[in-house]
């Protein structure tokens, strides 16, 4: 009989008033890091215990950061060899030769060629230092520093995007050379990665696009790209439904058209003419015709420089090479560290300027990176800049044949030069002699040596403690899409 009044005793729990109230959650349920909701755009959900921020200690080194790409640049920096040990490991020099094993002949013979450019004197070393800062400012001269000084003065948000434009269409003008390799490199890869009955068109269409090439037919080349190569893909897309390799070399390849055409004569050329039609360009671009323009471009440092750094030309074929497959694991790995190395040091979080200096003298190999901050913080957060002379701050990382590395932190005020150095243990008990040849070589510069210490290295110093700067990518825009 069903107890209306409640006259009996209830079981403990089990009170059906007491059940029906609390149907809820409970006050914990919600804080429950076992729950997590499924990720809903279109609505918003209840608080659970998911979180897309990633743990850094959980996730270990070797995880990929999906929250953060400042974090990853981290990562990639902390994770990147140096490119004075892989470049120490490629070349050995044993009268002239690179005698690393594994490599085949067409990796061997480009190091070759790189090992030969390196003995130089100190006239050929500042030559070799003076075109790589060339090579590695692109926008420089007296027509970029007038567009610099008009976009920041441009009070009109349709002229900086003119300036962006011809920025961008003169970037892919002047990467022509390197566009048209990737043309031909992707095409050749789509064609491996096909049928032979479908391949042998497509390299029968290579053919004709790299006899384009080398006639400069830019205009015919696009034409055999858009109304040949793309519709041929697209079929071939369509009766084998293949969504691999080739399809996926397509989408590159798409891409580097793209960036081939806007960088023709004819779109350079448009997008300088829209700048000059605007009022406060018009008195400084206004005289300038096709003919000007193109010889101040091609008259650059940049543009003369391009050609001239054939040491990077060799290392970078090399690497080409040994990524696609060529030479041993041990050689493949090594080329891996050092293009990843080149890759941090290049990425938009970096604030120094990166440069490298391989060579031989007097005999002996040296491998060395150096990084500047032109205008170093100082340790109480102020800025170079003001009232103070302007700071800046030099690190070498010197890998010298048969003795070591070297950690040379160099940080100049004005007139005013701060030098210390660690090194290896076989040139630390002549710290006292470089410590005075050092404050020679800088007063005989008409500089003052404010302190100069030589120390044997406990360990590589990071690229962080010397330029702690990096950090300040932390508050920037920092997500992941």
């Amino acid at each position: 009989m069903a107890d209306l009044l409640g006259a009996t005793n209830p079981v403990p729990g089990y009170d059906s008033s007491i059940n029906n109230r609390n149907i809820g959650l409970s006050p914990d349920s919600a804080q429950n890091a076992q729950i997590q909701n499924v990720p809903d755009p279109s609505r918003v959900v209840g608080p659970d215990g998911r979180t897309e921020q990633q743990d850094s200690a959980s996730q270990g080194d070797s995880g990929i950061r999906y929250d953060s790409n400042f974090q990853t640049f981290l990562q990639r920096l902390k994770e990147a060899s140096g490119l004075t040990e892989g470049l120490s490991r490629l070349f050995v020099g044993r009268e002239g030769t690179v005698v690393l094993s594994g490599m085949n002949e067409g990796i061997a013979a480009e190091l070759s060629q790189a090992l030969e450019m390196l003995k130089m004197d100190e006239g050929e070393l500042l030559q070799f230092l003076t075109g790589q800062f060339k090579a590695g400012t692109r926008f420089d001269g007296a027509l970029f520093a007038l567009l610099r000084n008009a976009y920041a003065r441009a009070a009109s948000e349709g002229v900086r995007s003119d300036i962006l434009n011809f920025l961008k269409s003169y970037s892919d003008y002047s990467s022509t050379a390197h566009i048209e390799g990737n043309l031909l490199r992707n095409m050749a890869g789509m064609a491996d990665a096909m049928p032979a009955s479908w391949g042998d068109k497509l390299r029968d269409l290579r053919a004709l696009l790299e006899n384009g090439i080398a006639a400069g037919d830019r205009q015919g080349n696009l034409a055999l790209l858009q109304q040949r190569v793309f519709p041929y893909m697209s079929s071939y897309v369509t009766h084998t439904h293949d969504l691999g390799t080739a399809r996926g070399l397509l989408t590159l390849l798409a891409l580097d058209v793209a960036r081939y055409e806007n960088g023709s004569l004819e779109k350079l050329f448009e997008a300088f003419h829209q700048l000059s039609g605007y009022g406060t360009l018009k008195n400084q671009l206004g005289s300038i015709d096709d003919e000007s323009l193109l010889a101040l471009l091609k008259g650059s440092d940049f543009d003369k420089a391009s050609p001239a750094n054939r040491f990077a030309g060799h290392m970078a074929e090399a690497a080409a090479r040994a990524l696609r497959g060529e030479g041993s694991a041990e050689v493949q790995q090594i080329f891996k560290q050092l293009v990843a190395a080149m890759l941090v040091n290049e990425s938009v979080y970096m604030p120094v300027n990166h440069y490298i200096i391989p060579m031989e003298m007097d005999g002996r190999m040296l491998f060395s990176e150096l990084w500047v901050d032109p205008d170093a913080e100082e340790q109480n957060g102020e800025r170079g800049g003001g009232r103070r002379e302007n700071t800046m701050r030099f690190l070498f990382k010197m890998d010298v044949q048969s003795l070591g590395l070297f950690d040379v932190i160099l940080t100049s005020r004005g007139q005013e030069v701060d030098v210390r150095v660690a090194c290896p243990e076989k040139a630390a008990p002549f710290a006292k002699q470089i410590e005075q040849s050092v404050s020679k070589i800088i007063a005989r510069n008409g500089l003052t040596p404010t302190g100069v210490s030589v120390r044997r290295m406990e360990r590589p110093v990071s690229l962080t403690e010397v330029f702690p700067k990096i950090f300040e990518g932390k508050n920037s825009v920092n997500v992941k899409v």
